[in-house]
């Protein structure tokens, strides 16, 4: 069963700010060749870091929303661990649209 899941990527652009662009086409790429399907992606500019924990201190960041398998994020981690752009990864499970809907309609009968 596939599930929707949003998947925020921190990205090392330092020393080269105008790739931005191809890291996330590449990346796009990277969950489609893994079985992906990419709904959504939101480039949400270059951000400081409120503490540098590591040897950035700001990065590029990028939420992906898509559909999968569930050991998809296995993989997925597994591969952007070792990519040397991709400095952060984190990955959330979404409700579905169907879910989503029928509980704004809930909320909005309770008001």
């Amino acid at each position: 069963m596939k599930n929707r899941y949003e998947g925020l990527l921190v990205l090392n652009t330092k020393g080269n700010e105008d790739s931005a662009k191809e890291i996330i086409d590449r990346l796009e790429g990277e969950f489609k060749k893994e079985g992906a399907r990419v709904e959504q992606i939101q480039k949400m500019d270059k951000r400081v870091f409120s503490y540098a924990a590591g040897h950035l201190d700001a990065g590029y960041f990028v939420n992906f929303i898509f559909e999968g398998e569930p050991q998809l994020i296995d993989k997925l981690q597994a591969k952007f661990k070792l990519d040397t752009d991709v400095y952060r990864q984190h990955y959330q499970k979404l409700r579905t649209k169907r879910a989503a809907k029928v509980r704004v309609k809930k909320e909005v009968k309770a008001e």
